[in-house]
């Protein structure tokens, strides 16, 4: 089985979800099936039903899928004080062309979500980033051209909150 780095905030927010989907998530998929069935003479034509069968079936894909990542990850801790960019860690970027500056958490492919400002170490931002230090210029290419960005901080993220 091939693995997948993940870490620990990562793990803990799959591991929640997971026990969540588990848990909540079965059993309000089952009241929505017993309450379907109790109220229908015929289950065949019943659109409640249908809805909360085919509701269950994402449900359960979404454990399994879960349930296979967990099994396929690998913990990393990032490096304290070597000073390089490395997953688990948070770095703060300026963008050479715009001056924008971006703040980045790198973490493993299962735990990816932009909005929230987490990239993959696998993406081109995430790849170009990896094994730099503070004041290199880290190069990436995009459809549009060549980004530029200059690593400013390199630190280590911060840990899950208990839930």
């Amino acid at each position: 089985m091939q693995t997948t780095v993940i870490t620990q905030n990562g793990l803990a927010r799959l591991s929640k979800e997971l026990e969540r989907l588990r848990t909540d998530g079965r059993r309000g998929i089952a009241e929505r099936l017993a309450h379907a069935t109790s109220t229908a003479a015929n289950v065949a034509e019943n659109a409640d039903y249908a809805d909360a069968r085919e509701e269950q079936a994402f449900l359960e894909h979404r454990i399994a899928l879960l349930e296979n990542r967990l099994r396929s990850a690998e913990l990393v801790e990032p490096c304290l004080g070597n000073g390089l960019v490395d997953v688990g860690e948070r770095v703060r970027l300026r963008d050479l062309e715009s001056g924008e500056r971006v703040e980045i958490e790198l973490v493993g492919p299962f735990e990816s979500d932009a909005s929230a400002g987490r990239v993959s170490v696998a993406s081109p931002v995430g790849r170009a980033v990896v094994g730099r230090r503070r004041g290199e210029i880290a190069e990436v290419d995009a459809p549009l051209g060549t980004l530029r960005f200059e690593i400013l901080a390199v630190e280590v993220a911060a840990k899950a909150r208990a839930a």
